[in-house]
């Protein structure tokens, strides 16, 4: 039986990165490059004012003081959105407002505070002159032309997860779409005689289809889009054409859960096997253990446990890897902090993830349990906010250790109070 670490690297050296595709821009946050973004301009494209207020020429105001004020005389008015129509000389001044074009023969910009009065009066005309009564910087308030960024700098690397700050930029260049990797496609079943669509009523012994929405969701999460098949019968035949059918939509990922344990019904791998290959199904972990990966008809295969947290569980630690690395992603591992458990925890040697809650305390991080860890506990995983780590071969955890614990979620979702 391989090892968890085994497992995975067998899983992900059966994966790469898939093709890229053309999107919109606005769309494409959360989504990697598959090529650089080079600057089609400079920006700013030309100098513009950093303040509403007067361009002016340095010089003009090397003597300026309280006592002896110079005055310049106002030739222009300067709106952004427009060319200057003037060009400054000795002795003049330009009203201008922030982002407006810098007039020739201007180095400098005067606040409009600086003037002596608080504000332009919208629609009112420019004085005819301004008498200033301090020197200014040569410089001062003006944005270069190309201070931001220089056409044809490499801005965006190809490999780039894509940020809400960064679409501002693609748009500055005029870019409407982007070239991303294209998500992957997970076909997703469930099996199992017991299992109910979820709008439909219970009879005894029966439960709700709960994994395939889990699965869905947890594909959404990390990159992929979905395909939801339902659920199969506790038949080879009923299996089988499950799988067919996930064939015909040529997804890159089958994802079933339940049906490959050792049980009398557990016919998943007997179906896989006919039209494809197991390369293995059993890991030393906990929760988890009946872990199936393979391929059907050519097409990746994960076949995980049944019950509700082995699924979940199992589809982190594999599957979630798998997706990032088809979507482009570089970093694959799950983050990961140091916390100190406030309580004994056990193992029976395989790897395990237990349910906790972290929280800060002083200046550690501290974990407890989230409630019972049984494979079929979900609400335990949802008061839980990570995972906590036992390693390989360790059977006990004495309180107050430090070990390794999952976050769950980004850390701008977690709460750590």
């Amino acid at each position: 039986m391989l090892t968890v670490s085994e497992a995975l690297a067998k899983v992900l050296s059966s994966f790469r990165t898939l093709e890229a595709e053309s999107i919109r821009s606005e769309s494409a946050v959360g989504r990697v490059l598959a090529e650089p973004i080079r600057a089609t301009l400079d920006l700013p494209p030309f100098p513009n004012s950093s303040m509403d207020g007067y361009a002016v020429r340095a010089e003009d105001l090397r003597t300026a003081s309280a006592h002896r004020p110079t005055t310049l005389t106002v030739i222009g008015d300067i709106p952004a959105g427009a060319a200057p129509a003037v060009s400054l000389e000795r002795g003049t001044a330009a009203r201008i407002m922030t982002g407006a074009h810098v007039p020739d023969g201007a180095d400098s910009v005067v606040p409009i505070e600086a003037t002596g009065a608080d504000r332009s009066v919208v629609d009112a005309p420019p004085p005819t002159a301004i008498a200033l009564h301090q020197p200014i910087e040569s410089g001062a308030y003006i944005r270069p032309k190309g201070e931001d960024v220089r056409s044809g700098d490499t801005v965006m690397e190809a490999g780039r997860v894509l940020r809400v700050y960064d679409i501002g930029l693609l748009a500055s260049f005029g870019l409407t779409r982007v070239n991303v990797i294209r998500r992957p496609r997970v076909a997703v079943i469930s099996t199992g005689d017991e299992l109910v669509e979820i709008d439909q009523p219970l009879r005894p012994g029966q439960i709700r289809d709960s994994n395939s929405y889990s699965l869905a969701a947890l594909t959404h999460k990390y990159g992929g889009e979905p395909l939801m098949l339902g659920v199969a019968r506790d038949r080879v035949e009923a299996v089988t054409a499950k799988l067919q059918a996930a064939a015909d939509l040529h997804p890159d990922l089958i994802v079933s859960s339940a049906g490959v344990s050792v049980g009398a019904y557990d016919v998943v791998k007997a179906a896989v096997e006919r039209d494809g290959a197991l390369d293995f199904w059993k890991v030393r972990m906990r929760p988890g253990k009946p872990v199936a990966f393979g391929q059907y008809r050519g097409i990746p295969f994960f076949g995980l446990p049944g019950n509700p947290v082995s699924a979940i569980v199992s589809f982190e630690i594999f599957v979630r890897p798998v997706l990032l690395k088809l979507g482009g992603r570089r970093n694959l591992e799950k983050p990961a902090v140091d916390v100190k458990v406030s309580e004994p925890l056990h193992s029976d040697g395989r790897e395990t993830y237990l349910r906790a809650v972290v929280r800060k305390v002083g200046n550690e991080l501290a974990a407890h349990s989230a409630g019972g860890q049984g494979s079929n506990i979900l609400s335990a995983l949802v008061n839980a906010n990570a995972l906590v780590i036992i390693p390989e071969g360790v059977v006990e955890i004495p309180s107050g250790s430090m070990v390794k614990a999952w976050m769950l979620d980004g850390p701008e979702e977690v709460d750590w109070q």
